[in-house]
């Protein structure tokens, strides 16, 4: 298929109708989430992706803006015969709670005031604004997440995702990112918020109706993107080229190639954000940290997603080891998790630009279906030994068309249909054993949809129960469901 762009895209706002309680304590009210979306919402509301961004991204994920001179953050992922695949997808992406790009957050009006919040801003956390999105994605009368995906900062999001509305996320893909912050992760956003907050210009916060505190967020920025990048990369893409190309200056403006790059950084940053909502976004990643006791394995006990954890080799923000302990705690909790590591000299900014191998890899685990994506686990069941006129009465009473049969132990002895229930009638039978089959084609949670698809076709049956190895019944999967999610697709 051929990889074209969305095309021209509008940000929508979101306005919560409730008041937002944050983990620090402080409330919110008039709450407006920003938020783009991608592709069509397919009917049962199946195939929605929640993309997450990263620290100073916005929700403008993919597709172009009226006047702008390059697409969305995550362009080489979204759109038509991407990874992401608006074709198949319907895919959303809101700016953060705290942002300063649609999103309510320290720049906004306080409704109390009638002026920007500043530092009246209440602090919050990842699970805020995780709880932001959710409310969001209730606006858009989504129940369940197909896949929530996001690097980085993103990638926390995602993670809080998966503990705080483990029902809600079927796939994962936290990419370059940590369950825990580092001391060292710590250490660079308090130098970056002390550039900020020594810029005499940054006045306590309140600079809105003032100048603005260029100086310390440039820096802050140019703090920042030096950790985005890698020794390596730094070396293929400046070396030691002099900006004047032929000798040093001897004083202290910018005699290297790299110096005019961080600045640059430093200048294009201030066009686009705000230095309080750097303060608080940057203090919020600090603060995550999503053990239970000291222990990550048990701050992941109730997650229910299937998992693909990224990192990049070259990634010294963020290094393999995090992504690996993060693996290590799902695969404690008997979850289902894949682990790649992208080959990059890119730095932690390989998610953005890797996208040969970050499209092959998110393709490969968002197509390739399981039973376990899309089971039923709301099953109705009847013992053996019941009568076929109670048989009936539950098929009936739960507008069901197959009834699985189990022992006392729950253990799967057959299935009746509604087939069998106008057999039994018209041949007069009067017990259960003799209109019940006994010889049951049955998936297992880990089967391939496509195995599941041909056992169906191959036996003439619409549904097939899901049976754990002790022969225990743990769901269902029947042809409605398939083709719902072709459909889809």
């Amino acid at each position: 298929m051929t990889e074209i762009s969305i095309g021209i895209v509008e940000t929508q706002y979101c306005h919560l109708p409730d008041e937002l309680l944050l983990e620090g304590g402080g409330k919110l009210s008039d709450v407006t989430i920003a938020y783009e979306t991608y592709g069509i919402l397919n009917r049962d509301k199946s195939n929605a992706i929640f993309l997450c961004h990263a620290l100073t991204g916005t929700a403008h994920a993919a597709g172009w803006h009226e006047g702008d001179r390059k697409p969305g953050w995550w362009d080489l992922m979204v759109g038509p015969g991407k990874a992401i695949d608006t074709e198949k997808y319907f895919v959303i992406c809101s700016n953060v709670l705290g942002g300063c790009s649609g999103s309510t957050g320290p720049s906004s009006i306080n409704p109390k005031t009638g002026e920007p919040y500043g530092l009246d801003f209440p602090g919050i956390t990842i699970a805020d604004m995780v709880n932001a999105q959710k409310g969001l994605i209730d606006h858009l009368g989504i129940r369940l997440l197909f896949a929530a995906i996001g690097g980085s900062m993103g990638g926390m999001q995602v993670l809080q995702w998966c503990v705080s509305y483990p029902e809600m996320v079927s796939k994962a893909i936290p990419i370059a990112t940590t369950a825990v912050s580092s001391p060292q992760q710590i250490a660079f956003n308090e130098v970056g918020r002390l550039a900020i907050i020594s810029d005499p210009k940054w006045n306590n916060g309140n600079y809105y109706s003032r100048s603005i505190p260029i100086p310390g967020l440039a820096l802050a920025r140019m703090i920042g993107h030096i950790t985005y990048l890698s020794d390596d990369s730094m070396h293929h893409k400046f070396g030691r080229e002099l900006k004047n190309r032929d000798k040093y200056k001897f004083d202290f403006s910018q005699d290297f190639e790299v110096e005019s790059y961080l600045h640059h950084q430093g200048r294009t940053f201030i066009e686009r954000f705000d230095s309080n909502s750097y303060l608080y976004i940057t203090k919020a990643v600090d603060y995550f940290d999503l053990t239970k006791d000291g222990s990550l394995a048990e701050g992941f006990r109730n997650m229910k997603t299937k998992f693909l954890v990224v990192s990049v080799t070259s990634d010294w923000l963020y290094p393999s080891y995090q992504s690996k302990k993060t693996v290590t705690a799902l695969n404690a909790n008997n979850l289902d998790v894949s682990y790649r590591e992208i080959e990059s000299s890119y730095g932690h900014d390989a998610f953005l630009l890797e996208s040969g191998q970050m499209n092959y890899i998110i393709h490969s685990f968002l197509s390739h279906t399981m039973v376990s994506d899309i089971m039923t686990k709301d099953i109705t069941t009847i013992r053996e030994g019941i009568s076929i006129e109670d048989a009936a009465r539950v098929m009936y009473e739960r507008e069901v068309t197959h009834l699985p049969v189990v022992s006392m132990n729950d253990k799967l002895v057959g299935i009746v249909t509604s087939w069998d229930i106008s057999r039994a009638v018209a041949l007069k039978c009067r017990t259960l054993d003799e209109i019940m089959i006994t010889n049951v084609i049955t998936s297992r949670l880990d089967d391939p949809i496509e195995l599941a698809a041909r056992r169906m076709e191959t036996h003439n049956i619409s549904a097939l129960p899901v049976v754990d190895e002790h022969q225990k019944i743990i769901g269902v999967i029947n042809s409605e469901s398939i083709n719902k999610l072709v459909g889809s697709y």
